[in-house]
């Protein structure tokens, strides 16, 4: 799920009223190496919403933050490229640095107005903006990334398993700070809804299976996409004495940071996000594969949107020095390689569908007040990991995603 990113585009109103007038894995998306065939929106610092073209399929997305961010946008960016190379007669294009909320709403009818066929919004604060403007065009397949809303028809929304790649993170780093002697790591998170909680406690619960003593501190920042506040964060949680820190926003700031530091850095979003000494791994998306599914179902008029999950058997999931042609980081180099072993041997169960997000969060679980979250055996549902009592969905409180694991010495945020 993405939250409210406030970020500043100029004259967005004005803009936008002159533009009204899988089984086995899948082969990763390749990196863009050369100028896409996209279509860009951003134009000299101002808003502007792209053409179609005639008789082909016409595809557009909408970005959070910019395209080249080394992080979440980069990796939807970089997938909607696969498709256009993977699906014929297809055009895409995007926008990018588009804010959540009102803003938003008027880029989405925008772009059905020009006559896209599909539309895809990538932050979880575009949710209630797209089920809005799917309303008024029912000819038009809208998908979100990553909410919990869907009609059914023409506005479905889709998320993927990353709490399993957090898990093996956690492990990673777990195995890391013990070694180097200091059970301290650092989350830095973003929004407080389900999705960093979520993601912040299979962390967790992985760093406590590979280094049983080690805590978690976090930090807010409130933010997908800030550059300085992401170091700042960072910067924050190893000066607090944490040893690994990882993170939930979009830049690889918890690295670079580390690498002043002398210690340990988890990046995220995107395969590329991984490049310094001191990152010790990256949790990433490869986005091209399940959006040429979804473009091969819509096109087929196949496609019933809905509440469309998937797990590391898609192919879809990457946890960086553990996928096909990679190496491990100097940073896991030196783990013990019983560890290294275990991680291996999870991430295969994953990517054969053996081990699922509801194995990562399956009990014996405890809180960090030491109340029961599940029992032995016990399993949570989707919605359990995807709310909080607020949302009104059919989850307990006790159940639902508002909770942090054993380990984890932060207070729930307000």
């Amino acid at each position: 799920m993405r939250h409210l990113y406030k970020i500043v585009v100029l004259f967005v109103a004005l803009m936008m009223v002159l533009s009204a007038c899988g089984t086995a894995p899948a082969t990763e998306a390749p990196a863009a190496t050369e100028a896409p065939a996209v279509a860009p929106a951003d134009n000299a610092g101002a808003l502007q919403i792209p053409d179609i073209v005639e008789g082909k399929f016409n595809i557009a997305m909408v970005l959070i933050g910019p395209h080249d961010d080394g992080g979440w946008s980069q990796a939807h960016y970089e997938g909607l490229l696969y498709v256009e190379k993977e699906v014929p007669d297809v055009h895409v294009a995007y926008i990018e640095n588009v804010p959540e909320g009102a803003d938003s709403e008027q880029v989405f009818r925008s772009l059905a107005r020009k006559g896209f066929n599909m539309i895809f919004g990538t932050s979880f604060g575009f949710g209630d903006p797209m089920e809005t403007v799917a309303g008024e065009f029912p000819e038009i397949m809208f998908i979100h990334l990553t909410g919990i809303k869907s009609n059914k028809t023409n506005f479905g929304n889709l998320m993927g398993a990353m709490e399993n790649m957090k898990y093996l993170a956690g492990m990673i780093g777990g195995a890391r700070a013990k070694q180097d002697g200091n059970p301290k790591l650092g989350y830095m998170a973003t929004f407080p809804i389900p999705e960093e909680l979520r993601l912040g406690n299979a962390f967790a619960l992985g760093m406590r299976k590979t280094c049983p003593e080690c805590t978690l501190d976090v930090r807010w920042i409130n933010t997908w996409h800030d550059p300085v506040a992401e170091k700042d964060g960072a910067a924050s949680l190893f000066d607090a004495g944490a040893q690994v820190v990882f993170t939930g926003a979009d830049t690889p700031a918890p690295a670079d940071v580390a690498q002043e530091k002398g210690k340990w850095g988890i990046t995220y979003d995107f395969v590329g996000s991984c490049k310094v000494e001191r990152c010790l791994t990256a949790p990433y998306w490869n986005w091209g594969p399940e959006y040429v599914r979804i473009t091969k179902a819509v096109i087929a008029k196949t496609y019933v949107p809905g509440w469309d999950y998937f797990d590391a058997d898609t192919g879809a999931l990457g946890l960086y020095g553990f996928m096909e042609g990679q190496e491990l980081t100097s940073g896991m180099k030196d783990l013990d390689p019983a560890v290294i072993q275990e991680v291996r041997d999870t991430l295969a169960k994953m990517q054969k569908g053996e081990f699922t997000r509801f194995d990562v969060f399956t009990g014996p679980i405890n809180d960090n007040k030491g109340n029961v979250v599940l029992t032995a055996g016990q399993k949570m549902q989707q919605v359990d990991l995807d709310a909080f009592p607020e949302y009104g969905l059919p989850c307990t409180v006790k159940v639902c995603m508002k909770w942090w694991a054993e380990g984890i010495t932060a207070e729930l945020p307000q």
